[in-house]
């Protein structure tokens, strides 16, 4: 998909979600559908498989997101499957999530956790990614199993790697 196009589906997306007033919220629920899109080939194969009727790939989005998410987020991840949009879903929502992280004028963390963390930890994370990177940052979680415990975060082309993992390793090289 080319660049213009992804950002003209951004620019809509954004203008949807802030209109409905649930800007912030339907931007977590894109950004952790997108995450999960690009982690199953299957799903992501079958909302984009054309010789699925598009009502059917609709159903899918319903069953998967229906009472579990905003209607406004439930209504545009349907809008893209009905248009053909399934693989470049994960592109519109990180382009939309930089979009709105600009407009806030802040910078999207992309932090892999291996669970969820509360409403404090992201605020205090936030604000120590703040202090690290010398920018104003807006946390996006992704639960990652393979991470184990702590995080990893990347904030632009700066990776700060706090993890189990990555500390095991540091220990293990200066052995």
């Amino acid at each position: 998909m080319n660049e213009l196009r992804v950002d003209v589906y951004a620019e809509a997306l954004f203008s949807v979600a802030r209109a409905e007033g649930a800007l912030g919220e339907v931007e977590d629920e894109l950004f952790r559908f997108a995450r999960a899109l690009e982690a199953n080939d299957e799903l992501r194969d079958r909302l984009a498989d054309p010789h699925i009727p598009a009502a059917l790939r609709q159903q899918i989005v319903e069953d998967l997101l229906g009472g579990r998410a905003q209607p406004s987020t439930t209504g545009i991840v349907s809008l893209l499957v009905a248009a053909g949009r399934a693989r470049e879903i994960p592109a519109i929502v990180d382009a939309m999530v930089a979009r709105s992280a600009a407009a806030a004028s802040k910078e999207v963390a992309e932090v892999r956790s291996a669970t969820d963390l509360t409403d404090d930890q992201k605020v205090r994370l936030a604000d120590a990614l703040g202090r690290a990177t010398g920018k104003q940052v807006e946390v996006k979680v992704i639960i990652d199993p393979s991470v184990q415990g702590g995080i990893v975060a990347r904030v632009g082309d700066t990776v700060i790697d706090g993890s189990v993992r990555r500390r095991l390793e540091q220990l293990r090289n200066s052995l």
